[in-house]
């Protein structure tokens, strides 16, 4: 009798656990998620000096000088394309010509363009219809070039300002 009451009471307290691991509960959280317009532009640092030292005798077109070692980067998430583009902080002299190219793998390069003119009221697209996502690591390619009957010009610094828009 001792032995199935004993029986009797661990099959009750084995269903009373069984029925106890059944039991839940829950809880529940809203979250709220976005995601904001995002603009980002980088560059790999400064070409080098662009400096001409040679032409050809007989003409006025000096020798002109490349530089092809700086990249930029951009992300966007924006709603269709979006575009970027170049200008210096003041204009060059006349005779003297800052071309760029700039590649992409996201949007239309427009291949060589001159910036010696561009400023800010004036800046020049560079790329177009550059769609969603990142371009990283594309290069920029600078041309400098000279006629000799402007003259020489001292070492002079211009800021090129790349802008990322729509």
């Amino acid at each position: 009798m001792k032995k199935a009451a004993l029986m009797v009471g661990a099959a009750m307290l084995s269903f009373a656990l069984v029925q106890n691991a059944n039991a839940q509960a829950t809880a529940t959280q809203t979250v709220s998620l976005a995601v904001n317009s995002v603009y980002k532009i980088s560059t790999s640092g400064n070409p080098g000096a662009l400096t001409i030292t040679t032409g050809t005798a007989g003409t006025n077109a000096l020798t002109s000088v490349s530089d092809n070692t700086t990249t930029y980067s951009i992300t966007q998430n924006v709603a269709g394309t979006v575009k970027l583009t170049a200008y210096l902080n003041s204009a060059l002299t006349a005779g003297y010509k800052l071309e760029m190219n700039l590649a992409s793998t996201k949007g239309t390069s427009a291949g060589t363009v001159d910036v010696s003119n561009a400023t800010s009221g004036s800046a020049v697209d560079v790329v177009t219809a550059i769609g969603l996502g990142a371009d990283a690591a594309q290069a920029i390619a600078y041309t400098f070039s000279a006629d000799a009957s402007a003259g020489t010009l001292a070492s002079t610094n211009k800021t090129v300002t790349l802008t990322l828009t729509n």
